[in-house]
């Protein structure tokens, strides 16, 4: 063999080793990154769960506090008209 063919033969090969690899590491780091997102969704989902508690919880008082503002304006008027 000659020299230059063991030259073109070694470059090929590292070549080939090197986008080996390079896929190997790609698609580890596109796996984490998957993982990493699915973390986040169920982050997120239960953020948007504790707001939707927090948003029932401030209309359940709103509705309260017109209850009663409500009642109260009832009363002050019958104490105005006897």
């Amino acid at each position: 063999m000659s020299a230059a063919s063991k030259v073109v033969l070694g470059v090929s090969v590292v070549l080939t080793l090197s986008t080996v690899a390079a896929v190997h590491l790609k698609q580890a780091w596109d796996r984490q990154r998957l993982r990493e997102g699915v973390v986040r969704d169920l982050e997120r989902l239960e953020r948007k769960k504790k707001n939707l508690r927090i948003l029932e919880e401030q209309r359940t008082l709103t509705r309260q506090l017109e209850e009663e503002r409500q009642h109260r304006e009832a009363e002050l008027h019958q104490q105005d008209h006897p």
